[in-house]
């Protein structure tokens, strides 16, 4: 038996007026998956821990069956493992944004409003360019950047502090000051970045060309060094990640699973779908891998960006170009296969940022199909009754 997550980030959300009260789940054409609903096993999970902040770390790393109360350390960590760097047991790794702030003639730094999380989902190209200007600038021996993909990058501080800090995402649109860290040297460290970074002549020209500006860092997720335990030792399985971002590159390194790179894959709407979906089957069919897991970022980041009709396309380009695609190919081979297929989170339209909801899963097997009529969506997965409260736990009947 071959075991498939087919993970869409953020891809739960709300009611919408606009699609005449159904969730951008239930208004999307997704026709593979209701299909899947009709012939498996729909419900509700919660994959955040009470208590804990919904985001994409907790919430995967509980998919993937690592309870997250134990073996949670923070966001960053995870992603410098993905990256590569080296922690120290005394080290904090504090994620790095590379994000939009307003730029009114004559205000302080704490007065600007933050426009954007990503900064326009920057290409990493010209995100390693800022990030080189500011590492010239602020780089020590105690702070130090790295390069990591897109806007998403990476500050080491040598015997820090694990320090509480806000996500940008969660304050889109709002004036900065009172969400900026209470610890001066990072405040500071950010202050100096919109100086080095505002008239930068990347970002001059990417204001002539009607883009966002990339002209400020913004610290978050700071965390110290992780310990998980090797998923083939937990699970008896041997597993891949196919994703575009370091978080689960880095949840991936932290278990021992292997990291497949896709051509193309970048974490946003116009992503490789089809080389995620067939990178998955070849590692378990021609490679021997017995799990797969294919993460896809796009619905979270829409769900951000506060865009309908693209968390509507996202959704149903994961239906099309990665469901669809595993299914027929899986079907083909004559492998025996479970699929799950579920969001870590809710990423409502209205909010622009995660929720702790519990989100609706969808659990198929090739080999025992039931015949009923349903959709997969929030709605029909909370009808149905069924609901994991411990959502690191949904694994075990992935693999029952």
């Amino acid at each position: 038996m071959k075991y498939i997550v087919i993970l869409g980030d953020g891809m739960a959300d709300e009611p919408i007026d606009s699609l005449g009260g159904k969730t951008p789940l239930e208004y999307a054409s997704t026709p593979v998956m209701d299909e899947l609903a009709g012939k498996g096993e729909i419900g509700l999970a919660c994959t955040i821990p009470e208590g804990m902040k919904p985001g994409s770390d907790t919430a995967n790393l509980a998919v993937l069956g690592y309870n997250p109360r134990k073996y949670y350390t923070g966001r960053s960590p995870l992603e410098a493992l993905s990256i590569g760097v080296p922690l120290k047991d005394t080290d904090i790794a504090v994620r790095c944004n590379i994000v939009t702030l307003s730029e009114e003639e004559g205000i302080l730094y704490k007065d600007r409003t933050i426009l954007d999380h990503s900064a326009g989902e920057i290409s990493t190209e010209d995100a390693a360019v800022l990030l080189d200007a500011v590492r010239e600038q602020l780089e020590n021996g105690i702070f130090r950047y790295y390069v990591g993909t897109s806007y998403r990058h990476l500050l080491i501080w040598d015997k820090g502090t694990a320090a509480e800090l806000t996500p940008p995402h969660d304050i889109l649109g709002r004036v900065i000051g009172e969400y900026l860290p209470q610890e001066a040297v990072l405040r500071e460290m950010m202050e100096k970045s919109y100086d080095i970074l505002n008239n930068h002549p990347i970002n001059v020209e990417r204001a002539r060309r009607g883009l966002h500006k990339a002209n400020s860092i913004w610290f978050w997720g700071a965390g110290t060094k992780p310990g998980l335990d090797s998923f083939e030792e937990k699970t008896g399985l041997r597993g891949v990640m196919i994703s575009a971002v370091d978080l689960l590159k880095g949840i991936a390194v932290g278990a021992g699973m292997t990291n497949i790179n896709v051509p193309g894959a970048d974490g946003t709407l116009h992503t490789n779908y089809e080389g995620k979906a067939m990178a998955a089957v070849h590692a378990l069919v021609d490679d021997g891998y017995d799990f797969a897991y294919i993460h896809v970022e796009a619905p979270d980041e829409m769900g951000h960006q506060g865009s309908i009709p693209d968390k509507l396309k996202a959704i149903e380009s994961l239906d099309s170009r990665v469901v669809a695609v595993v299914k027929r190919e899986m079907d083909a081979s004559g492998e025996p296969y479970r699929l799950l297929i579920m969001p870590d989170h809710p990423t409502p339209i209205r909010l622009r940022t995660h929720t702790s909801d519990p989100v609706p899963y969808l659990l198929y097997d090739s080999t025992r199909q039931r015949r009923m009529i349903g959709r997969y969506s929030e709605a029909e997965a909370e009808a149905s009754g069924n609901m994991e409260k411990d959502g690191y736990r949904l694994i075990e009947r992935l693999f029952a």
